[in-house]
Parts: C-alpha cells; structure tokens; sequence
C-alpha cells in the first residue's frame, strides 16, 4: 500500500511539472513573433488529433488503418463544422452535432 501512494505522487509530479515550470519560467516575458505564431498552431494541431481518428477511422477495427468515409460521426461532423464557422458558438455546434449524430443513427 506504501508503494501506492508514491506512485500517485510521482504520477502528479510528472502531471504537474510541465504545466507549471513553462508559466513559472515564461510568465511576464515577451516572446519572439515567430515562437507565438508557432504556438498559435498548437491547438488546432491538437484538435486535429483527438478528431481524426473519431472521423476517418473504423470504430469496429480500430487497428485498420483504413479510412472510412461514410462514418456516423463524419456526416454529423459536416453540420457541426459549418454552423461553427458560420456562428462561432460552442453550444450551437455541439447541439448541432449532437442532433446530427442522434438523427442519423434513428434513420
């Protein structure tokens, strides 16, 4: 049971360390133009990541490298898209998705 709460500790450690030196570090100092446009790429990056996968891949055979497109979950994510690009609402976009998704399962 020792062990446990080491492991729990190292775990928050290694949780905790790269988000708070960078602010600890960076915080009140200016970066260069071109780190920040670097960085402004970083969540769509991520965004990007968790998505594909959802979208393109088999859900049934998530070791298929096969793209698939005729995916519940792709159809649904057309809808979504362009009401977020039309109306930059988070909530409109996911109710969106949601309906969409819930609509092509019933039919």
């Amino acid at each position: 049971m020792n062990g446990t709460w080491f492991v729990i500790a190292g775990m928050a450690l290694v949780t905790c360390l790269p988000r708070v030196v960078p602010i600890l570090l960076l915080s009140g100092k200016k970066m260069p133009k071109t780190v920040e446009r670097w960085l402004s790429f970083v969540p769509p990056a991520i965004l990007a990541a968790l998505l594909a996968p959802e979208l393109f891949l088999d859900r049934n055979d998530p070791t298929a490298p096969i793209l698939v497109f005729s995916s519940v979950y792709l159809k649904a994510a057309i809808p979504a898209f362009i009401v977020a690009w039309k109306t930059k609402s988070l909530f409109g976009t996911v109710a969106t998705g949601i309906v969409a998704a819930a609509l092509l399962r019933i039919f």
